[in-house]
């Protein structure tokens, strides 16, 4: 095993992990209502198939995915369409995004499920057409659509399926306690995974502050001699995909590029465990297991809950808010996003909601950088945050670019550890968002360059078939003329 610490730093936030670990996942009561994003994954916006007023059965489909790079939207319960519009998303700004609220009539109706007899008599693109008609997307954080990545396989040579249940982001322990619960489920998806990837191994990296999950996982992939389940260090950021492959396999994968490069794909327990239920069962993805936790939360645990409930009753279900919180965020403290109140709905990618308090959460003020290079040796992917920062305050993207803009996984080691409290992390954010501006910029210019230009040539040929039609039109009225001319007495 490759310890990835030794060259590229990482660090050890305080866990707060016991209080939710500690109790088994809870189902949460039906809400009134459930509100449905239709972007709850990388790429474009799902496309509503359903009306204002329509009655719909649990499990269907909702709205569409435009593109392979989406994901659809399905019915998390029965009852009737009463809105399609805007509805409050999660994002620390507070805007609005396109959505579906659906009121639930209580009556849990399912439609009828898809069900194969054995999945591992289906060919692989098959199973990941079904993963990708179930609406599975990335459940650690990423939501890339799980399907394109099963796809790999056609495309690569994929020697190892690696299974993260490292969960290195404190107060999180929702693949804690499904890895505990679900044991043989999740096996059961990582043999279907490797079935459909055609890869040689599987191997589960767990940290090693898990052992109840290293237990359970151990005793589930016993009878089957090509998954090894491995402890890894308990080290933040240990959950992201080129450290636990480096750590793993000793592979490390090249700046700009993906882990299919040296052969290598990796998928979430959280994942896994949808796609099982996916390929065996035949249910979409209508809900999710989330941490709530913090220490303004009555009684930190993890529930299990429809896609679009609302935040506030997650945390009434877990005794409540003890106080106003400092903080509200979705997902961890160190890469979740901050929320603008607890009526924004639990999306697909939502590992936690956490309600911090004050010291949780110490405000401190910003003071000029001190050059103790602390952030430099923090930093996973072994970059200069104190150098990207300069370039992206004075907004020079391209010299933030020159420093590793593009391979920063917004981890938060370095803000961690500054001694100034800069907030490194912002600046890095920031700069992204203005170069997907200047992209996106550019592909509309060269869009409205090709169309300027078809046009001009639409145009150019129009004109030539006109002259063409004129000059074909004359040359016919002079030989009409000239043969009336040689018949004339």
């Amino acid at each position: 095993m490759f310890d990835f610490a030794r060259r590229h730093g990482g660090i050890h936030p305080s866990a707060h992990k016991d209080r939710s670990a500690a109790l088994p996942i809870a189902r949460l009561a039906l809400p009134p209502h459930l509100y449905l994003p239709l972007r709850q994954h990388a790429g474009a916006e799902a496309l509503p198939l359903v009306r204002a007023g329509e009655r719909v059965l649990k499990g269907q489909l909702l709205a569409r995915s435009p593109s392979e790079l989406s994901a659809p939207v399905h019915a998390p319960s029965s009852g009737r369409i009463i809105a399609i519009g805007s509805i409050l998303a999660p994002h620390p700004s507070g805007l609005k995004a396109n959505g579906i609220i659906l009121e639930c009539d209580g009556e849990e109706r399912w439609i009828d499920l898809e069900v194969a007899d054995d999945p591992f008599a289906l060919d692989p693109l098959t199973l990941a057409d079904k993963v990708a008609k179930a609406g599975v997307v990335g459940l650690g954080g990423a939501i890339f659509p799980a399907a394109v990545k099963l796809k790999q396989g056609t495309r690569h040579e994929i020697k190892i399926l690696l299974i993260n249940g490292s969960e290195c982001e404190p107060y999180l322990t929702t693949d804690d306690r499904l890895m505990r619960e679900r044991a043989e489920a999740i096996v059961d998806g990582a043999r279907l995974i490797q079935h459909i990837l055609r890869s040689w191994q599987v191997v589960i990296a767990i940290e090693d502050n898990k052992p109840e999950a290293l237990a359970a996982m151990r005793a589930a992939s016993e009878p089957y001699g090509a998954i090894e389940v491995q402890a890894v260090p308990a080290l933040y950021p240990m959950g992201s995909a080129k450290q636990l492959i480096k750590q793993v396999t000793g592979r490390e994968v090249p700046a700009g590029a993906r882990s299919t490069s040296v052969g290598v794909l990796v998928h979430n327990v959280g994942t896994v465990y949808a796609i099982q239920q996916a390929l065996r069962h035949g249910r979409p993805l209508i809900s999710r297991v989330v941490t709530v936790a913090g220490g303004c939360v009555g009684s930190p645990r993890n529930l299990e809950a429809l896609i679009g409930t609302p935040a506030q009753a997650l945390l009434d279900a877990c005794g409540g808010l003890l106080r106003e919180p400092r903080q509200l965020l979705l997902g961890g403290p160190m890469m979740g996003v901050r929320l603008p109140s607890a009526e924004v709905p639990l999306i697909k990618g939502a590992t936690g909601l956490l309600a911090l308090d004050r010291h949780e959460v110490p405000h401190q003020e910003s003071a000029p950088c001190i050059r103790c290079a602390r952030c430099v040796d923090a930093c996973p992917m072994g970059l200069a945050p104190l150098e990207m920062a300069l370039h992206a305050r004075a907004d020079d993207l391209d010299g933030a670019s020159q420093y590793g803009l593009r391979d920063c996984i917004l981890c938060g080691c370095c803000s961690y550890v500054c001694p100034s409290h800069i907030p490194l992390v912002h600046y890095f954010q920031y700069a992204m968002g203005r170069q997907d501006e200047r992209r996106n910029a550019a592909r509309k210019n060269e869009r409205i360059k090709q169309m300027t230009e078809a046009r001009a040539a639409r145009l150019a040929q129009e004109e030539a078939a006109r002259a063409a039609a004129k000059a074909a039109k004359a040359a016919k009225a002079r030989q009409h003329q000239s043969s009336a001319e040689e018949v004339r007495p």
